[in-house]
């Protein structure tokens, strides 16, 4: 019997770890878990690893597919996780040659925003240097500017 016992809290311990994900002491933890385990298994969420705008970007989608979290909440989860699963550090986007979609993952631009870039270098030739994303209709260059260092041309 105890033998019996022995082996249901073996494998009841292993069931435990691997349901359960480590996750980084802190501010943000379980947040983090009843926020994202309900959706898909948290290796995956925790797998892209973002700055903090791209964070918020994240949450924010997640929020608009119907994920129930209050403001407090998600500003935990994304402090928690730009934190703990910052950004690597990344080449520089070459404005000139990049796509859509390296624009807004890259630079967590809006896809409106990515499709203007694009129509304006098409239309007015290559990107020389930063001044020129002030000449785009529509963009916030604050946004631009604050990833300039991530910027080629």
């Amino acid at each position: 019997m105890i033998n019996c016992i022995f082996r249901i809290l073996i494998v009841g311990a292993l069931l435990h770890t691997t349901a359960w994900p480590q996750l980084p002491d802190g501010a943000g933890q379980a947040e983090v878990r009843k926020l994202c385990i309900g959706c898909h298994e948290i290796e995956r969420s925790i797998s892209k690893r973002q700055d903090r705008d791209a964070w918020q970007t994240t949450l924010n989608k997640m929020t608009a597919l119907g994920m129930k979290a209050t403001d407090r909440e998600i500003r935990v989860v994304v402090e928690y996780l730009a934190k703990n699963y910052p950004a690597d550090d990344l080449p520089p986007i070459n404005m000139n040659k990049a796509r859509a979609i390296e624009m807004e993952s890259g630079l967590s631009l809006r896809r409106s925003h990515a499709a203007a870039i694009i129509a304006y270098r098409e239309k007015n030739g290559p990107f020389k240097s930063i001044e020129d994303f002030r000449k785009i209709p529509g963009i916030d260059f604050a946004k631009i500017e604050a990833k300039k260092e991530r910027l080629a041309f």
